[in-house]
């Protein structure tokens, strides 16, 4: 493996006689090794078989412990998309994750899983089963350099209990399901990496290589790829009047050499323009001053669009992002304030001034509300993960973890159909930032800065009461 910290490395299990199934690329291990080549993997490792499950892991895990980086593992009997591959070698969090399929694509190949909130929490195979089960292992495991030792861990446990039968007629079929189950069962944090429409199928004679290979014509990559930059479950305003349009520029951004950055940086000019043009307080001004805020708000939409196209999204992109649109919002209510106090001969004319202040306060309140929420969950799982239970034993051949139902409202609220009128009431009644957009811009435009604050001040103390509720339920459930 490469000595590089940073390194993405692959392990191809060509432990299966289907590894070595005919293509037009040779065999389907040749395939597979073609296409990592398109991907960020710097080195690939083929495992052959070293005559029978057991050994297989052995040698797994005497691969791993020399490894650093990240180590993807993939059946050399696989047949993906390589934008399928993709989704997991191309995500610059470089952490551990595996592929995921529908649940209606659970089968002997596809062992169950359940995933709750982008996590997987329980994991099956042959031997292991899965109540509650919503999805299903698609076969491709990435593991991150800080799980390496886990995964080399679970791999010399598995191989033990292989080797005294203490698992069952196990094959090396079923090598990567089972190294999922152990990771899951130690604890180890595996995200969940969704497949979508994308094909990642595992052959299991020539017959099914030759279907499988054939279907992946039917999917356009590039335009999965592209329906995958837009957020399928974002806001009412964002999701109908903002990415229909936005998902249109997101190639040509790209064509011209547009990082994501690069695009915050035009929308904080537009908004920084906005602020300028609602001081001013005429009517024409506010008109010209909501239309450059939408239009900031939709260059907003583009930058995350863009960087999920490209997989370019980093931490300090995703902090300016955050940060740009803090001060692109309070900019706007500073220039609002001053235009109004202007048109009103100076001064702080019916307490705007207050107003801004009020609906500054109060939206940093409800950031505050839910940043600290979020932080709070993600410390309590890392600390004691609530169904994957670290520690249990791989034996257990039944899993037992069911989570306890959940209760009144929150149980309803959570069994809303999605793009349901309900659905999007839930969405709309937290005033995220695309509706927060549009209530400023259009407010502005056709009354004045007092009823925008007054308007915020209404609807963002009903959405801080709601989100509190809310809060309160999921964290006493």
């Amino acid at each position: 493996m490469t000595d590089s910290p940073t390194a993405l490395s692959a392990v191809l299990l060509a432990t299966t006689p289907a590894s070595r199934l005919g293509c037009a690329e040779g065999t389907l291990l040749d395939r597979l090794t073609g296409q990592l080549a398109s991907t960020p993997v710097t080195d690939v490792q083929v495992l052959t078989s070293a005559g029978g499950l057991a050994a297989d892991l052995r040698g797994l895990a005497k691969l791993v412990r020399v490894a650093t980086g990240t180590v993807a593992l993939l059946p050399a009997d696989l047949i993906a998309h390589t934008e399928a591959l993709a989704l997991l070698l191309e995500h610059p969090a470089r952490d551990t994750r595996a592929l995921v399929a529908g649940e209606d694509a659970a089968g002997p190949m596809r062992p169950p899983l359940r995933v709750e909130g982008g996590r997987i929490t329980a994991a099956g195979s042959s031997f292991h089963t899965v109540p509650e089960a919503n999805a299903a292992f698609a076969g491709v495991l990435q593991t991150g350099e800080a799980d390496l030792g886990a995964l080399a861990d679970v791999a010399e446990k598995l191989a033990e209990l292989a080797e005294s039968g203490r698992l069952g007629p196990v094959t090396p079929v079923e090598a990567a399901d089972l190294l999922l189950v152990g990771l899951v069962r130690s604890g180890v944090r595996v995200r969940a990496a969704e497949l979508g429409p994308l094909h990642a199928v595992r052959a299991t004679g020539q017959a099914s290589a030759d279907a499988a290979i054939g279907r992946l014509a039917e999917v356009d990559e590039d335009e999965v790829r592209l329906d995958g930059a837009v957020k399928s479950d974002d806001g009412f305003v964002t999701s109908y009047f903002v990415s229909p349009w936005t998902r249109h520029l997101i190639r040509p951004a790209h064509a011209l050499n547009l990082t994501p950055n690069t695009v915050t940086g035009f929308s904080i000019g537009l908004a920084a323009l906005a602020a300028v043009w609602f001081s001013a307080g005429t009517r024409g001004a506010l008109v010209a001053g909501a239309v450059l805020f939408f239009l900031s708000f939709a260059l907003d939409c583009l930058d995350g669009q863009l960087a999920r196209y490209t997989r370019g999204f980093t931490p300090l992109g995703a902090w300016a992002d955050g940060m740009g649109d803090r001060l692109k919002e309070y900019a706007v209510y500073v220039g609002l304030a001053f235009g109004y106090a202007a048109a009103h001969g100076g001064g702080n004319p019916d307490g705007i001034w207050y107003l801004a202040a009020g609906a500054m306060i109060l939206q940093t309140l409800r950031h505050s509300i839910q940043f600290s929420y979020a932080g709070s969950v993600y410390d309590a799982g890392q600390a004691a993960p609530p169904t994957g239970r670290p520690g249990r034993s791989l034996l257990e051949p039944a899993d037992d973890g069911r989570r306890r139902p959940r209760q009144g409202l929150l149980r309803v609220a959570q069994r809303v159909r999605r793009g349901s009128a309900v659905h999007w009431l839930r969405k709309m009644v937290v005033l995220p930032i695309g509706e927060r957009t549009a209530l400023i811009a259009v407010t502005a435009a056709l009354a004045d800065a007092r009823v925008t604050f007054l308007a915020l001040l209404g609807w963002g103390g009903l959405a801080a009461v709601y989100q509190l509720g809310g809060r309160f339920m999921r964290a006493v459930e």
